[in-house]
């Protein structure tokens, strides 16, 4: 928001500046109410009730966007959270149970975030409907484990589904077959608010309705609205004279976000005075969640910073995984007592989250989002527990989708668990190409699911139009002592004959990768010499053009002596080697080095921009 202020202030003298900048926040505010009002001049009956409490919420969030002068935190206030704020779920775990768990259990309410569409994932609807195992979708799986309590333990643990306006209509429908289970489900939905046009920071709207030009003015507003939308549904009120105490919020495309009663034992034994209002499920960060928000002690608060927060000048910091070695989960244990306290306090701070977007028709907008897990800061004795890998098993794109599918995991009354037979306790690392982005896809490439008992990586690239999968793998390879398997497709492929001779000696090989995407010369084309392999494991060299002599693809040989897996593909004209690589990189730590380069890069391409046409991705 000081940008906006920024750009508008100039000439002002500085004497004037904060009264000219406050003279602009409340111009703004005053239109911003005005338009609202104009809004809610074309809504009738409930449809106008309901968007007055929205406009309320947004009127307030829109406030605390207008006098936010700078980052959210300042750096040298962060530091790492007390010891006894962040407990090892182990410890938790070795305490044993007691024998009246159903108390506890009659205490709980499952919350599920249900607001997004399957669009992602190349599905119509809500995502919670996506068939993930067995033909059970996301929702049928959160069921089957609600009522594997409630019979269990004679309980009745309710689910409560927290819809969005994209999502409401769909799942109400779908809730029918639900009715003969044992278990409450009930549904709210989040608020609906407005996109603001970036430059006059006005509503695009121009009526209540959701049809013809308003179709994509209206926004749910992230999960953090839960707080707002469940006390405004008048459900919290509700379940509090039931005499449920917390709920257990999570993702609904989590698969490892199940009722834990350890965490639920811990909440409920602590003393009155002492008991804790909000606990957070963290893991240990991997090199795939260094983006992933963290818990950090600020201003003797316990506090999720998230990435868009850091400044530029700290974000690799941030990163590390050797200083924030945690990250969220979105497994959340809250107090329901303390939601409505907070709520009637109006108490809830949440740091606001721009997102910008681009419209249909090219205008730019921007949507004001909270985070539900940004909330922990007001609550009292809040806590941080240090959870098993297995309960954070997201599936937000088709190549999880194949991992939950496969026989890694193994699934009884709702829950999947990874199979025993597997001897090692880590996830595959799984990449499908551009064209497996949505599910109908990937059906169409894969009849069955491989076995990946013993897969360790697994990629697959189809960069032309693939006929059906049969004519890719006639059979499924044996995969039960595979390490690493890349197929990349790049144009019409001819015989295999023509591609190899003779079979090269593989008795002692770890990983073969051949990718040829357009007409291939002769080898010696490729190398005039060879290079030194001595301690080298994995090689990887794919050329899709025309290829210039090997001199002017690497003017030296890198050092290779600790590295694990070299890539390097080349998919356009190439220029020179130092016009890729300004020095070596250190690859001394590394074990994968992938570099794709695909566009035309000319020699006068500025230097801040070469990240949009050099791909760096190290794996381990």
């Amino acid at each position: 928001m000081a940008r906006y202020f920024e750009g508008l202030s100039k000439g002002v003298p500085n004497g004037g500046m904060a009264q000219f900048q406050e003279e602009m926040r409340q111009q703004l505010e005053t239109s911003m109410h005005a338009e609202l009002e104009k809004l809610l001049d074309t809504a009738t009956g409930v449809d106008k009730e309901v968007s007055k409490k929205d406009f309320d919420g947004f009127k307030k969030l829109f406030h605390r966007f207008l006098q936010v002068k700078g980052p959210s935190v300042d750096w040298p206030k962060i530091h790492r959270p007390p010891e006894d704020s962040i407990q090892p779920y182990d410890k938790i775990a070795a305490l044993p149970l007691p024998d009246n768990l159903a108390d506890s259990l009659n205490k709980l309410v499952v919350v599920k975030l249900n607001g997004g569409l399957g669009t992602s994932m190349g599905c119509k609807g809500p995502k919670s409907l996506i068939s993930v195992r067995n033909e059970n979708t996301f929702l049928d799986l959160t069921v089957q484990q609600i009522e594997h309590l409630n019979k269990k333990y004679n309980t009745d643990v309710p689910l409560v589904l927290m819809n969005s306006f994209n999502t409401d209509e769909d799942t109400k429908k779908i809730l029918q077959k639900y009715t003969h289970h044992r278990v409450k489900i009930h549904t709210f939905n989040q608020s609906r608010y407005p996109r603001i046009n970036k430059e006059s920071l006005l509503p695009v709207a121009t009526d209540i309705g959701m049809t013809g030009d308003n179709a994509d003015v209206w926004y749910p507003p992230g999960h953090g609205d839960i707080y707002a939308s469940f006390y405004n549904s008048g459900l919290l009120d509700q379940l509090i004279t039931e005499g449920k105490e917390y709920i257990f919020v999570s993702n609904i495309d989590n698969l490892g976000a199940t009722v834990d009663l350890n965490i639920l034992h811990h909440l409920v034994s602590q003393p009155n005075g002492k008991r804790c209002e909000f606990i957070m499920e963290v893991t240990d960060k991997t090199r795939a969640d260094v983006k992933g928000g963290t818990l950090i002690q600020y201003d003797n608060k316990l506090r999720l910073l998230e990435i868009a927060q850091v400044p530029k000048a700290h974000v690799d910091e941030f990163k590390s995984v050797t200083k924030f070695k945690i990250f969220n989960t979105n497994n959340l244990w809250i107090s329901l007592g303390a939601i409505k306290r907070l709520q009637e306090q109006n108490a809830m701070d949440m740091e606001i989250i721009v997102n910008p977007k681009t419209l249909d028709g090219g205008q730019n907008v921007i949507q004001l989002e909270t985070a539900v897990g940004a909330a922990i800061k007001s609550f009292d004795n809040a806590l941080g527990i240090n959870v098993p890998r297995s309960r954070f098993l997201p599936v937000k794109t088709v190549s999880d989708l194949l991992l939950v599918m496969s026989n890694l995991y193994s699934l009884e009354a709702g829950s999947l668990t990874m199979s025993q037979k597997r001897e090692f306790p880590t996830t595959p690392h799984v990449k499908l190409g551009s064209s497996f982005t949505k599910v109908q896809e990937y059906q169409t490439r894969f009849e069955s699911i491989p076995d990946m008992l013993e897969l360790d990586h697994l990629t697959v690239c189809v960069c032309s139009k693939v006929q059906e999968y049969q004519t890719r793998f006639e059979s499924i390879p044996d995969m039960l002592e595979l390490d690493h398997l890349t197929v990349c497709v790049c144009s019409k492929v001819q015989e295999y004959q023509t591609r190899f001779e003779s079979i090269p000696d593989m008795l002692e090989l770890d990983h073969l990768t051949v990718c040829v995407c357009s007409k291939v010369q002769e080898y010696q084309t490729r190398f005039e010499s060879i290079p030194d392999m001595l301690e080298l494991d994995h090689l990887t060299v794919c050329v899709c053009s025309k290829v210039q002599e090997y001199q002017t693809r690497f003017e030296s040989i890198p050092d290779m002596l600790e590295l694990d897996h070299l890539t390097v593909c080349v998919c356009s004209k190439v220029q020179e080697y130092q016009t890729r690589f300004e020095s070596i990189p250190d690859m001394l730590e590394q074990d994968h080095l992938t570099v794709c380069v695909c566009v035309l890069r000319s020699r006068n391409t500025r230097r801040g921009s070469r990240a949009s046409l050099i791909c760096w991705s190290w794996i381990t």
